[in-house]
């Protein structure tokens, strides 16, 4: 495999101190030992992988996943735990002028259908994984932001002028907010095993420790070569996000920007401390910050907190962008500037260079499909996308909207395309002061 950021990013030490990992154990897959002929193969087990493996299981599809590292390790398990609208970084201005207002009103309904997709796996499945909120709120973090805030409210939502923020638990230097309906808070590494236990129950086999190390495409399918074996197969999922690889397949090369996201969790925070910052809604919350900071009091009254920004990846790095996250967590919050941080990790979210999620087929590679690029909102968007490839593998009609079903072209500089990032973060964080 051929992957963007040094080995750094893909070993232990950006998650070490997740504190997802200590909510559910990790199943125990098994590693692939020989060679296995199946249906599909997916590569990569997360929320787009076992979404794709549950829905054609549950079609009698004989499915293969294949993990790279162990069960929850990449972004699915280790993420904000925010199931909401996104996905895209388009506004809707300007997915209308590059799509039309019918294809950006198809986009904007996916997003909600990628919600409630979520909602029913957790209901039909059974699966217990600490939801909450009603909706998502975005407080405002400058009078200019609560402008554009009145401007697009629509009336579905409900919008919140800053003197209201206190008695609704909102305690902090908000200018007010708006709350969306559509959207509620959950552990994904709760939700992420259940989809995998689901899966499994329908047949899905499920493999760790097996990556994916070239495929190959043969006269029946697909030759996936790994350490231990060979996957072959009639189709192939490509469901790797911000943790692919370059050359499996070459086709993803230069179409995906990996980008770190960190998060903190204090410990429980008593009813005093609450009372004393004057936060105590469950909502699920982002400021409006093109640097978004992104936070959530959850069921066990611990509090998470977490942003993106991080450009670079290395013991050094780590330690900096943890700095600079626990630095802005008092800076809003500072009535708990005793409480303890008792975990803190980082992940890569994916971006592409039209701003759209991408599901679809692997132009030129007759069975081969790939779905990424969920711009920090996998938890629904992933789900949603996995359930696509599935479709499409079954030839079932689907209504994908366009914006999704767009390949992505390349970013420039091919892999030194990282080097695009530090300028367009300053220009963000440029803006965020502007509009203070």
């Amino acid at each position: 495999m051929k992957r963007l950021f040094p080995d750094y990013t893909y070993g232990p030490g950006p998650r070490q101190n997740c504190w997802w990992d200590e909510t559910i154990a990790a199943p125990d897959w098994p590693i692939l030992n020989g060679d296995l002929s199946v249906d599909v193969a997916i590569v990569g087990g997360g929320f787009t992988g076992l979404s794709a493996a549950l829905y054609l299981a549950e079609a009698g599809t004989s499915v293969a996943v294949l993990e790279a590292a162990t069960p929850g390790w990449g972004a699915s398990g280790r993420n904000g735990g925010f199931c909401c609208l996104g996905g895209s970084k388009l506004s809707h201005s300007a997915m209308t002028r590059q799509f039309g207002l019918e294809a950006a009103e198809s986009y904007e309904q996916a997003e909600c259908d990628a919600v409630q997709l979520v909602a029913d796996l957790l209901e039909t499945h059974k699966i217990d994984a600490d939801t909450h909120s009603n909706g998502e709120t975005q407080l405002a973090h400058s009078a200019r932001a609560m402008e554009k805030l009145r401007r697009n409210a629509e009336d579905t939502g409900i919008l919140h002028e800053a003197g209201e923020l206190q008695g609704l638990g909102f305690g902090g230097d908000f200018h007010g907010g708006y709350t969306n309906p559509v959207g509620f808070g959950l552990n994904p590494r709760k939700y992420l095993f259940g989809l995998a236990s689901a899966a499994e129950s329908q047949g899905a086999r499920l493999f760790q420790k097996t990556a994916a190390e070239s495929i190959r495409k043969t006269q029946f399918g697909f030759d996936i070569q790994t350490g231990t074996g060979v996957i072959r197969a009639a189709n192939v999922l490509i469901c790797t996000n911000g943790y692919s690889s370059e050359d499996v397949p070459q086709w993803m090369s230069g179409r995906y920007m990996p980008t770190q996201s960190t998060v903190l969790v204090t410990r429980p925070l008593s009813e005093t401390e609450l009372q004393a910052q004057g936060w105590t809604s469950n909502q699920i919350c982002y400021d409006t910050r093109n640097l978004l900071h992104y936070f959530r009091l959850m069921p066990d009254r611990r509090f998470l907190f977490g942003m993106r920004g991080g450009l670079r990846s290395s013991p050094k790095a780590e330690v900096a962008i943890r700095r600079t996250v626990q630095q802005d967590f008092l800076r809003m919050f500072p009535k708990w500037k005793d409480v303890e941080v008792s975990h803190m990790w980082s992940g890569m979210v994916c971006l592409s260079r039209n701003l759209m999620p991408y599901a679809g087929p692997v132009p030129n590679q007759s069975g081969l499909f790939a779905a990424f690029a969920y711009h920090g909102n996998g938890v629904a968007m992933g789900t949603y996308c996995g359930r696509a490839l599935a479709r499409m593998v079954l030839s079932q009609p689907d209504e994908l909207p366009q914006p999704i079903a767009q390949p992505p072209s390349r970013f420039p500089l091919g892999s030194w395309r990282r080097a695009l990032m530090p300028p367009a973060y300053a220009a963000m964080a440029i803006a965020d002061r502007w509009s203070l």
